[in-house]
């Protein structure tokens, strides 16, 4: 059947939905997306207040050498080529007693470091760099998510290497050191989750170290604005501020969507790239579900998590600083109902297109939960108030011990929560919006998706109801493996720059 009279209606203009887009437009369908937002991107936001750039959304871009796969795939949405900015060091751990640890992306710069650092711990410092250049000598990412069941087989002979770099995590693997600042410090270079994979961060480290890892400049909005715009050059169309309120079915076919103004537009397949809960539970009413898939519409647990930043535009050069810093507390604080034992954070000191000449942004990222904000938006002005209190602390901390004279150099505040996102994205609970499920690491890093519902014939999930994982990349890669599904599922031979 021939697809050039085939059409895809996308809901959110999300990475995945995006990128499904512009699949879809090269293989022929007629593709539209339905934005309830202004702006297109999703959690790949960026923002303005008084001059200065504050991103949401990027850590680590991967990708960012033509070497690797991912870059293929930034390629074909259109967001490489692209000015980048080199990054130093993975993550660096700054010790209460001033100590930093900076976990250079240069392998000899790093060995050099960490034996000044802890020259006692030479062994656990050898082996850990061991890891690192074992994971340079694959595209681990690519072999595993793009190679399929082939580049999983292939690349078992290197994981049999890397054997006893695969089954301990962050934390478990921190004992190996006896350095006070390293034990602390290990545990927190993913993005301070000591029970994450060690080869997790081992392959991150060692796609930065050959280059793939860096930032792009002028950040997240500007990123998604050049994904949205080779959309729109292949004819997509993006419908801005309209939102689906119901999609709508025939029998066990999804056949199109309602929007809130009560318009009803028509298609042959549907994909969401909105929040999962309010799609299967309110844009679909609850009739596609099995217990597998209630348990997924369950409400997240509420434990602490990312759920709070405090942007800080200062005048003040942060030249010199590292990208991405874990400063380690001497005292535990509690900060939004959460103990705090450290304060992890980004700056742009490489980037001139965050902050007016000079000046810089500093992004600390804050656990907490999402029921402590909840329960302060009931009343707004106390909302506000312990925005406030928790810039204020932040503030005081960063001055404290790194930062002298900080108060005095700030100019901007921006406090986001849960709530802001969950306002952006339409979603429940914000960008911590996955289904309820465990988190399965080798799903995970195969790409592998869910992305159908029982029932409900020519409807696809993508970002992250479809990854799981919630990764920029894995959300990308799913639009495009639910357009290679539905040209299956029409029998036609799937088409984009690259073949995998």
């Amino acid at each position: 059947m021939d697809a050039k009279n085939k059409s895809l209606i996308i809901i959110g203009a999300g990475m995945g939905g995006l990128a499904a887009g512009i699949y879809g437009q090269l293989n022929g369908f007629e593709t539209q997306i339905f934005e309830m937002h202004r702006v297109p991107g999703g959690q790949c936001a960026a923002w303005k207040r008084k001059g200065y750039t504050f991103d949401g959304c990027i850590h680590h871009l991967f990708g960012c050498d033509p070497r690797f796969r991912l870059y293929q795939l930034w390629e074909e949405l259109g967001a490489m080529p692209r000015k980048l900015a080199p990054v130093a060091d993975c993550v660096s751990v700054l010790g209460p007693d001033g100590r930093l640890f900076q976990d250079f992306y240069d392998l000899d710069r790093l060995h050099d470091h960490l034996l000044a650092l802890a020259p006692q711990d030479r062994l656990a410092i050898e082996h850990y760099l061991q890891g690192i250049e074992l994971c340079m000598r694959s595209d681990l990412t690519g072999a595993m998510i793009f190679g399929g069941m082939p580049g999983m087989l292939g690349a078992l002979p290197l994981m049999w290497q890397l054997r006893s770099h695969l089954k301990p995590t962050l934390g478990q693997y921190a004992e190996r050191f006896s350095d006070p600042l390293l034990r602390r410090g290990v545990p927190l270079l993913l993005y301070s989750m000591p029970d994450a994979p060690l080869l997790v961060h081992l392959i991150r480290h060692a796609h930065g170290t050959q280059g793939g890892v860096a930032w792009p400049v002028s950040g997240a909005a500007a990123f998604a604005d050049s994904i949205t715009q080779r959309y729109v050059d292949l004819g997509g169309q993006v419908h801005y501020g309209q939102k689906v309120v119901k999609i709508l079915t025939d029998g066990p076919r999804a056949v199109g969507v309602r929007l809130a103004d009560g318009t009803e537009v028509r298609a042959d397949y549907v994909i969401s790239d909105a929040d999962g809960r309010k799609t299967i539970t309110e844009l679909l009413d609850g009739r596609f579900m099995d217990e597998r898939i209630r348990q997924y519409c369950a409400e997240p647990d509420d434990e602490s998590n990312w759920a709070v930043h405090v942007f800080l535009g200062v005048n003040r050069d942060l030249a010199g600083e590292p990208s991405a810093l874990v400063m380690l507390l001497d005292q535990p604080v509690e900060i939004a109902g959460h103990t705090c034992h450290s304060l992890e954070m980004q700056m742009y000191p490489f980037d001139h297109a965050m902050a007016p000449a000079g000046n810089g942004v500093i992004k600390v990222e804050l656990f907490s939960k999402y029921s402590y904000w909840k329960q302060l938006a009931a009343d707004r002005s106390r909302y506000e108030e312990e925005k406030q209190r928790t810039a204020d602390m932040v503030i005081d901390l960063l001055e404290a011990q790194h930062f002298p004279h900080l108060r005095s150099q700030v100019e901007t505040v921006d406090v986001p929560t849960l709530l802001t996102w969950e306002r952006f994205m339409g979603g429940t609970h914000g960008f911590n919006n996955a289904p309820k499920k465990p988190f399965n690491v080798m799903k995970s890093m195969t790409g592998a998706l869910e992305a159908t519902l029982p029932g409900l014939q020519r409807f696809y999930f993508t970002g992250i109801w479809a990854t799981s994982a919630g990764a920029l990349f894995m959300n990308a890669l799913s639009g495009r493996k639910v357009v290679q599904w539905i040209c299956r599922e029409e029998g036609r031979r799937f088409t984009a720059p690259h073949q995998w």
